[in-house]
């Protein structure tokens, strides 16, 4: 026989069930209040960092250059149909006019159309190193770090690279290889890959000392799951920093290969081979080694000021 219950008239049972249900509703309210505020948290979160990103003058600046020369490099076909190779020997070495804002070559080739498809050359070397060198650093630091066995033989390669001078080494690659574009990037990127696989393989073997990874080995996780899923997440905003220093000096290099005659090879526009066209008639005409160079350094300043204010807004300290 069921106990009664006279203040609520219910049963023995249908009293446990009533407070049964109440305290699934207390706990559905406690969960969506969590919920809540973890949402309300997290829009602070997401809303102080966008202010710490408007106020980083270094971002700004940066990001304003750099975008300013890619927006140039995508739509050189619309702002210069006509292409850099178009000749108009009749108005070889004209200085600065109405007709050609920054003047023309020795030939009477626009300088100003020779440096916008020249930035598609260059930024697409610099970007495509970058590319290249943060998946074979990331590769070959991961691994590094990890095994032993393998940081020895890939430390000692990497040394080997760092132990000749950059330009030198990318110069020797050139000649074994030959001139052209493609050969650029792979000389380039085998002279930086190193310095990407330095930083990582730092990284690396700072987290391989944190409970989270020796949590992830004694549950029995593969060594691959490890060093992809949860080490490489956590350091990949220190390989991208170094990536975009990589880029600025990559452009440098093409731009000094270039100038060196191994780089890309004429007619092609690329700022180097512009300033090594200019050079004979420097000082007759000296807008053909001025602006070029004035590309060259607006273009790495603002990728340097582009990696310094990343550094700084991805530093966990600042955050």
């Amino acid at each position: 026989m069921q106990q009664w219950i006279p203040e609520f008239g219910w049963t023995a049972d249908e009293g446990d069930a009533a407070m049964k249900k109440i305290e699934q509703e207390r706990r559905k309210a406690d969960m969506n209040g969590m919920k809540q505020q973890k949402a309300e948290l997290f829009r602070e979160h997401r809303t102080l960092r966008r202010r710490r990103l408007v106020r980083n003058q270094r971002i700004l600046i940066g990001g304003i250059l750099t975008a300013a020369i890619i927006f140039m490099a995508v739509f050189a076909p619309f702002l210069f149909p006509e292409g850099p190779h178009v000749m108009e020997v009749a108005d070889r070495l004209q200085g600065p006019s109405e007709f050609h804002r920054l003047g023309t070559d020795s030939v009477g080739r626009d300088l100003l159309c020779r440096l916008v498809y020249g930035a598609r050359v260059s930024l697409g070397v610099g970007a495509a190193v970058a590319v290249i060198t943060m998946a074979a650093g990331m590769v070959m630091g991961l691994y590094a770090g990890y095994y032993k066995a393998i940081d020895h033989i890939v430390m000692r390669i990497c040394d080997s690279l760092k132990a000749i001078p950059s330009i030198l080494l990318a110069i020797a690659l050139l000649a074994i290889m030959g001139s052209g574009v493609g050969n650029v990037i792979i000389s380039v990127s085998i002279v930086y890959a190193p310095d990407v696989a330095r930083i990582a393989r730092a990284a690396v073997l700072t987290a391989k000392e944190q409970t989270y990874v020796e949590a992830l080995e004694a549950s029995g996780a593969g060594a691959n799951r490890i060093l992809w899923l949860n080490i490489a997440p956590n350091i990949l905003s220190s390989v991208i920093i170094q990536v975009s220093f990589i880029f600025a000096t990559a452009i440098v290099t093409e731009a000094s290969l270039s100038f060196l005659g191994v780089g890309v090879p004429i007619p092609e526009p690329s700022w180097g081979n512009i300033v090594y066209e200019g050079k004979t008639v420097m000082f007759q005409a000296w807008w053909l080694v001025v602006y070029p160079s004035l590309f060259i350094a607006a273009t790495v300043l603002g990728l340097n000021l582009l990696g310094d204010g990343l550094r700084d807004f991805l530093d966990p300290q600042n955050s």
